[in-house]
């Protein structure tokens, strides 16, 4: 069984207040974009996990992957598996990469082993892997909302639209992110304001994470200068970070000097 988890980017993202559990409250809205892994799932002997591409760093212990598997065990009869995941999303990068992998292990091996579980039974399991795992169950754009894994789908799509997205090749780790945010009430409702033209996003919808990343990170806010100046409708950070996304009415090619960047750009169908 081979699985393509996808990437996402965040329209929005504000961080409203700091939980009693640590944790900070947000609302957003994620999408997917077909910046994909790739996911194969296979009977074997015993319990086993391999990658290649990118470098994957921790235990295989660790790996959400693996974590998956060992959730599902717990609760159903399974035989062993062979996981292989070949990694092109980069990793630190605010696409939501590893919390993808981790939804289409809980999907892969519910389809191979025909677990009695909908894509809704599966939401309790993504939760306790990470907190914008369980959006990866839906091919549907939602509204994220306390840790980003209360979802309600919103009629968001980027259809026809050419999409670029930009990793310039270092990682911001969720914890240094949040270290500098500040909480505070959001502007706008964000499934409100995604309904407005798209050309009013730029002043209407923000990832409070910016604030915060670019003072420390320059380049990251040149990018998006620079996402406007190619044409974009609307560009902002991904989640939070590094990566920049620019969404636009047509075709353009990338600024000669992100020739090193990973990127990924194309038409959402």
């Amino acid at each position: 069984m081979v699985l393509f988890p996808p990437a996402k980017i965040n329209i929005g993202l504000f961080i409203t207040e700091k939980r009693s559990d640590g944790f900070h409250a947000l609302e957003t809205c994620f999408i997917q974009i077909p910046w994909t892994d790739i996911l194969e799932i296979s009977p074997a002997p015993n319990f086993s996990f391999s990658s290649s591409g990118l470098p994957i760093s921790g235990s295989m212990n660790s790996n959400l992957c693996v974590r998956a598997y060992e959730l599902l065990k717990k609760d159903f009869s399974m035989a062993p598996v062979h996981i292989h995941l070949h990694k092109i999303i980069p990793m630190g990068a605010g696409l939501g990469g590893g919390s993808s992998d981790a939804a289409y292990t809980l999907m892969g091996l519910r389809d191979l082993f025909e677990l009695p579980l909908t894509n809704e039974d599966l939401v309790p399991y993504a939760q306790q892997l990470g907190s914008d795992c369980a959006f990866f169950l839906f091919n549907q754009a939602q509204f994220g909302q306390g840790k980003g894994d209360e979802l309600s789908p919103i009629p968001l799509s980027l259809h026809g639209y050419f999409v670029l997205l930009a990793y310039p090749n270092f990682g911001i780790s969720t914890q240094q992110a949040y270290a500098q945010v500040k909480p505070k009430p959001a502007p706008v409702f964000l499934p409100d304001a995604i309904c407005l033209p798209m050309k009013t996003w730029k002043t209407q919808i923000s990832n409070d994470f910016e604030e915060s990343l670019f003072p420390t990170y320059p380049l990251l806010e040149q990018m998006k200068k620079d996402m406007y100046l190619l044409g974009a409708e609307y560009a902002a950070m991904s989640g939070s970070g590094s990566t920049m996304f620019g969404i636009f009415n047509q075709k353009v090619d990338p600024p000669e000097g992100w020739a090193d960047f990973s990127m990924w750009s194309g038409y959402i169908s």
